[in-house]
């Protein structure tokens, strides 16, 4: 037969487990802020990406202007 915990094993036990439940949840707390902070730096370089290209887009868009302003002054 098994043998019977006394209260004081059963208390030291649910302590020891709680503690660790505590260990758990503190770590997954901070993994979950490791996470948020690298889905913000993403969403930053995301965003600077494409501030970035609009204004390569805006750049190639003023080059031909003024490409086909100097191709139309040659042809008048």
């Amino acid at each position: 037969m098994k043998e019977e915990k006394s209260n004081r094993d059963m208390i030291v036990e649910t302590n020891r487990d709680v503690k660790w439940i505590c260990r758990t949840l503190e770590e997954m707390k901070e993994s979950i802020g490791d996470h948020e902070n690298r889905i913000r730096d993403l969403e930053g370089f995301k965003s600077e990406s494409a501030g970035r290209e609009r204004q390569i887009s805006a750049g190639v868009g003023a080059g031909a202007g003024g490409l086909v302003a100097v191709l139309m002054k040659f042809l008048q």
